[in-house]
């Protein structure tokens, strides 16, 4: 069997994933770096700061396709769109 060295470079998604396909335990996982960009944005960044961030990010490759970015979205102030809530059954 093939052995993958997963690193950050390679496997940016995947790399933090164990290789017995067991569950990554939180602490486990945070010392591997994992939530370090939540942890910078609710620590370390003014809310204006997060949303040029996360527009810096969005790929152009996703707008040629004609995805809208959240921003792009004119804001609605009769509609919570944040909640979705759950269908009637």
């Amino acid at each position: 069997m093939k052995t993958v060295i997963r690193t950050a470079e390679t496997h940016p998604l995947t790399w933090r994933l164990r290789d017995d396909k067991q569950p990554v335990w939180l602490d486990e996982y945070r010392s591997k770096n994992g939530y370090e960009g939540a942890r910078k944005a609710l620590t370390g960044m003014a809310p204006d700061e997060i949303v040029t961030a996360v527009k810096r990010r969005w790929p152009e490759r996703a707008r040629r396709r004609g995805l809208l970015h959240w921003s792009e979205v004119e804001p609605d102030a009769e509609r919570r769109i944040h909640e979705h809530p759950l269908p009637a059954v």
